[in-house]
């Protein structure tokens, strides 16, 4: 296992500054530059550290003479890289769009002399899950309840709750990251985010004070909740042979080291937490689209990683994250009890 990964979630939050900064001091000797081969660098939004990073993984492990150099940023961050044309293949939680396309090709056009395909795939559907204290009363909450809390118009637990105690903490990543834009633009229609918001750093800091607190309520993506991250806490060989070969994946399960609450539509009766069939079937309300946008051919290594993440082993990755992959047999998703 490479030790770019987050071995596990309670890792401090320092960890996750090392970058490309750290990662970029590593010495490769030099390979041709083909679709399975050469070094190449990309940024990823870092809500979706832990998805990529056994992406990576499988693909350096199947392919030894290629190497992926990841930077973990912000979502603009990593467009901006983009248009800047200092990377060539990003990782966002929104498309590309076509003005944003065409000024892309435009730029590379004036300034590099190149002709460049701009390529995007939906790799997943990511659902955005709350998690709270087992020794928090809530159990679940409709999508208004949701965007109350966040927009700060319900700030105590007892107005959720006969029980509830103490003010309600809401801890995301970053208040800039792309959970907090999520949250702005589908629950709260362009209004800010509430004063009982707070950034914590990172997510594993996200899942540690929901741990600690429990007037806390976390928002993270459903992958950093799985299960104790089986996959990610895997040598790499072992997670490479559970996908590599042809049979089917099973889903992930939640982690019972916090209470995942259950969510629901006003119009609605029944509550669902964030399980992949529960995603792959609309009912579970909370969740964003994934992308992968590249500017690379298909004959370098960049383009031969997005190949394979859009392709059957990278969406078989996806599927033991605890997300929704774009490309699903439903077969391989195992629905649990409501």
């Amino acid at each position: 296992m490479k030790t770019r990964r987050l071995s596990n979630i309670l890792v401090p939050t320092v960890a996750l500054a090392i970058g490309m900064g750290a990662v970029s001091c590593m010495k490769y000797e030099k390979k041709a530059n083909t679709s399975t081969s050469g070094t190449t660098t990309m940024v990823c939004d870092n809500t979706f550290e832990n998805i990529f990073e056994q992406e990576v993984d499988v693909f350096e492990y199947q392919y030894p003479d290629a190497h992926i150099l990841v930077r973990y940023a912000t979502q603009q961050e990593a467009f901006d890289s983009l248009f800047t044309m200092n990377t060539r293949t990003i990782v966002a939680a929104r498309d590309i769009t076509e003005a944003e396309r065409k000024a892309l090709k435009a730029k590379y056009k004036n300034e590099r002399n190149a002709n460049v395909n701009v390529r995007s795939a939906m790799i997943a559907v990511d659902a955005v899950a709350l998690i709270v204290n087992p020794k928090n009363s809530c159990e679940k909450l409709t999508v208004g309840e949701v965007a109350d809390i966040v927009g700060g118009r319900t700030t105590e637990w007892n107005q959720l709750e006969p029980n509830g105690k103490g003010n309600i903490r809401v801890v995301i990543d970053q208040t800039g990251s792309s959970l907090a834009t999520y949250l702005t633009d589908s629950l709260l229609h362009g209004e800010r985010l509430g004063p009982n918001v707070y950034g914590a750093g990172s997510i594993p800091e996200v899942f540690k004070l929901v741990e600690e607190n429990p007037e806390a309520i976390g928002v993270l993506g459903v992958s950093w909740i799985t299960s104790d991250m089986d996959s990610a806490d895997m040598s790499t060989d072992k997670l490479a042979e559970s996908v590599l070969n042809d049979s089917p994946v099973e889903g992930a399960t939640l982690s019972d080291r916090i209470k995942v609450l259950k969510i629901f539509r006003e119009d609605e009766f029944r509550a669902y937490k964030p399980y992949q069939q529960y995603i792959f079937e609309g009912s579970y309300p909370l969740f964003r689209q994934i992308y992968m946008i590249t500017t690379a051919p298909t004959s370098n290594v960049a383009g031969g990683f997005y190949s394979f993440v859009t392709g059957p082993i990278g969406q078989k990755i996806i599927m033991k994250t605890g997300i929704m992959p774009a490309r699903v047999n439903i077969q391989q998703v195992e629905l649990p009890e409501r």
